[in-house]
């Protein structure tokens, strides 16, 4: 319910409308992506010279290695995370989920290898988000900060709470080094 497809700028029928205000982005972003370029292009080179070496290369093997370096690509590709006044979007290679931050129903982190927060708002949008990328990206963390504390005075956000607080401690944390570097005292 959450996924929008790419066609979300032009206004199509059946997208959710930004309201008005800045955005903040992921800044270290298209580095990410540049790297998943990069690691795919060598994972492709080294099997294209390897097969050349060993005299194996031909149009099939050629074509195996490029959709391996391809599918490699697809894998590490991060998606773009945005956050506005009451909306939250990450962008994939197709697909854009949106979720309406200052009407969140729920927050918690998901369970796996890969730690995610995974937002759900009243709607039925649901996005998961890496939460370094709030630790990065202090603009982005104030932005939902906000937003969600619109949605627990609403009464919307009924589980979360705890998610969000263990997230604050951790960006707190991870500022407060920040600044200890920056200074010289550690």
């Amino acid at each position: 319910m959450g996924r929008r497809f790419t066609q979300a700028a032009t206004g199509a029928p059946g997208t959710v409308a930004a309201p008005p205000g800045p955005f903040a982005h992921d800044t270290h972003w298209a580095a990410e992506r540049r790297s998943a370029l990069g690691v795919a292009f060598l994972l492709f080179t080294a099997l294209f010279a390897m097969d050349a070496g060993f005299g194996g290369l031909d149009v099939t093997r050629g074509i195996l290695w490029t959709g391996l370096a391809g599918l490699l690509f697809v894998i590490l590709h991060p998606p773009r995370i945005s956050v506005g006044p009451g909306l939250l979007s990450t962008r994939g290679l197709l697909l854009t989920d949106t979720v309406r931050t200052d009407s969140l129903v729920s927050v918690r982190w998901s369970d796996g290898v890969a730690q995610r927060l995974v937002l759900r708002d009243a709607q039925g949008g649901q996005v998961e988000i890496d939460p370094a990328v709030l630790v990065r990206n202090p603009a982005m963390w104030r932005r939902l900060d906000t937003d969600t504390r619109t949605s627990v005075r609403r009464g919307t956000l009924l589980r979360g709470a705890t998610a969000l607080r263990q997230l604050a401690e951790r960006i707190d944390r991870e500022t407060a080094l920040t600044v200890f570097k920056v200074s010289g005292i550690r």
